[in-house]
Parts: C-alpha cells; structure tokens; sequence
C-alpha cells in the first residue's frame, strides 16, 4: 500500500508526495485581477506539498466574480504569474492553475451591468460576494449553443496562458456549483438541446472542454475537479450517480492526468450532505490517479489510500496556517489554527506569517 509520503506520477507531473495542496481562495490579488508579488512568497511558503493546485483562476472576464481573484485571460495578468511559477520551482515544487467560470455565481457587478450565464434561467441562492459588501444573485441567462466556441476558446486561451505563465499543468474546475457543474446536474441544467436532458447531453459540455485544454496542453497536463455528491451553492441532481460515473469515463476517454473529487459528508466543516459519497463508482470508471478531498486528516487521509480508493490526498484550510503540512505530518507536529478573518484579506497578515514547525521550535529553545 502506498503512503502519504511517497512519490505519484500525476501525467507529466512527478509529485515527491501525496499530500497536495487543494486550490484555496484567498483574494490577494488586484481589483484588475492581476496577481501580486505576495502570493509568490505564500506560494513558495508551500511548495513541499507533493504537488499545488493554485487557487481558482479566472479564465475569463464573463467567468469571474471574486472580489482581487487573480484572472489568467490577459498579458499582464500571465506576466504577473511568471515569478510566482519560479517562485514555487526554485523551491523545488510543482503547481498547476485551476481555471474556473462561475456562472450564475457572477455578481453583474462584476460585468458591467450584464447578466451572468448558465445552463439555464436559474437563480443562486444566497448573496455574492462583491467590491459593494454581499449583494443579492441576479438570475442568470441561458448560455446559447452558438455561444459554446467561444467559450471553449475562452478555456484554450487560458490554458495556453497558463503554460506561458510557468505552470506545470490546468486543472478544470467543474465542481462546487459553478458554470460546468450547473450544466451536470439537473437541478440547474433544465435545457432541452444538445446540453441538457439526459446525463449524456448533460455531460456534453465538460467533456468538450476537456478535450478543447487536452489539445492546447497536452492530457498529461490537464486534470479536472468535480463534486459529485450533494448540493453545492444550490446546485443539485436527482440521480448524481448517473451522472458523475458517466463524466468520469468521459474524462478518462480524453485522457486527463488526474481527476480530484471533493466530497463532503454529514459532518462537512464547510459544506454537509447526506448524499452518499460516490467515489467508489467513479473510481471504477476512472482508470487514473483519483485524488479526494474534503476535511481530511492524516490517518483518514492514509485510509483512503488504503482502501484503494484514493491515489492521493488534497488538503486546504490545513495548508493556510500550516506552510509546512507535510513536514508536520511525517513528524506528527501538532497543527496551528487558521484566522478565518483574513483568509479573503489583502494584506500579509494571514497569508504569508504562518511559521514553520522548525522557526517556532527555535523560538520556544
């Protein structure tokens, strides 16, 4: 059986570990969505991790809604990117950039006045998160079928961006309630063309985004994220287990590197369903190395290696106030405690201040 600690080829990718780094939204970049010169520091802070998703990345002005989210769509936001890749490879780790539309997630604040898109003409619940404080969602409008190429080249464009900007690999977000997991379930995707109805149909898109990144850089660079199991910012299935076995062998056909679930339980610290997890059918449709996530620790994270169901694990909040985790982790060193309040802040405080294992056993000597 594997550990944590050992070596994984993801694709083109060889991670010296299997505790990842989950992609964490953390809002240091500019109003432009030009990233910062800090994240290179908080990035570096934790390239020991086996591999680093990059928080979610924008790959497009209709796709980003996050108040100083960094986007991956223009020149000077793929330069900005450049010294935070080297940053990461000269201490010796590996990062690829999760590329996300929101969808109906997007504030029109965010678009000049414009509606947000989606599958079809639903609502989030809830409030966005905008430059104006917490605002009502605005009822999103069907994204066309003649709108589609556009939107794959939007996908290419930043996946080409992102390999000009150093990354080592594109990870697909298609999970959490955003734009493609609200064309996969049939809470939100209520079309009656191409894209909606069946689980096929409403598979279609994510899959032809898939293959649209696997040609522009390759599938042993390409990985994809979904959530397969409850609902996520109102986004729901009847039947998810017809759906996401399904999305998985369509991945597997266009030969991703990898595919990350995230799968929260009855007890999700963020995020709760009674929705049973459905990796043990996706793990049967997935040939490759099956990533999980979600509130895991190191013994239930070694347990799921164990069981066969998972290659690797990725973390998140644990890697906000713990640089270091898998140092701490092989030499079971007690875990520091995040500040939930500057997890979205602008400054340093929260980001880059955490301290190593190492520096405060030298300060307690």
């Amino acid at each position: 059986m594997a550990s944590l600690f050992d070596p994984i080829t993801l694709g083109a990718i060889e991670a010296p570990n299997r505790i990842l780094m989950a992609p964490l939204t953390r809002a240091r970049a500019t109003r432009d969505h030009v990233p910062t010169p800090v994240m290179a520091e908080y990035y570096s802070q934790r390239a020991g991790a086996g591999l680093i998703i990059s928080e979610a990345t924008g790959m497009s002005r209709q796709g980003l809604g996050w108040p100083f989210a960094p986007g991956l769509w223009t020149d000077e936001q793929t330069e900005a990117w450049k010294p935070i890749t080297a940053a990461v490879h000269d201490a010796g780790g590996r990062i690829v950039s999760q590329l996300w539309h929101m969808g109906r997630i997007v504030h029109p604040s965010f678009l000049g006045g414009g509606q947000p898109v989606s599958a079809s003409a639903t609502t989030a619940p809830g409030q966005a998160h905008t430059y104006d404080g917490k605002q009502d969602y605005a009822e999103a409008r069907p994204l066309r079928a003649d709108e589609i190429p556009g939107l794959l080249d939007d996908y290419a464009r930043a996946a080409r961006n992102a390999m000009l900007a150093g990354f080592d690999g594109v990870q697909i977000h298609a999970a959490n309630g955003y734009l493609i997991d609200q064309f996969l379930r049939d809470g939100t995707n209520l079309r009656d063309d191409a894209y909606g109805g069946s689980p096929d149909n409403r598979t279609r898109l994510l899959d032809e985004i898939a293959r649209t990144v696997v040609r522009e850089v390759g599938g042993d660079r390409t990985s994809v994220r979904l959530s397969p199991n409850g609902d996520s910012q109102g986004t729901n299935d009847s039947h998810p287990e017809n759906v996401f076995p399904l999305a998985a062998q369509k991945l597997a056909d266009a030969g991703i590197a990898f595919l990350e679930l995230r799968e929260p339980g009855p007890d999700g610290t963020f995020g709760q369903t009674d929705v049973p997890k459905l990796s043990p059918l996706i793990r049967k449709a997935f040939s490759g190395p099956l990533i999980l996530n979600s509130d895991y620790g190191k013994e239930d994270g070694q347990a799921a290696l164990d069981s066969g169901i998972a290659d690797a694990i990725t973390y998140g909040r644990p890697f906000i106030s713990n640089p270091d985790l898998p140092c701490r982790f092989a030499e079971n060193i007690p875990l520091a405690e995040g500040d939930y309040q500057t997890w979205y802040s602008q400054g340093r405080e929260g980001y880059v201040d955490y301290p190593f294992a190492a520096a405060t056993a030298a300060a307690a000597g």
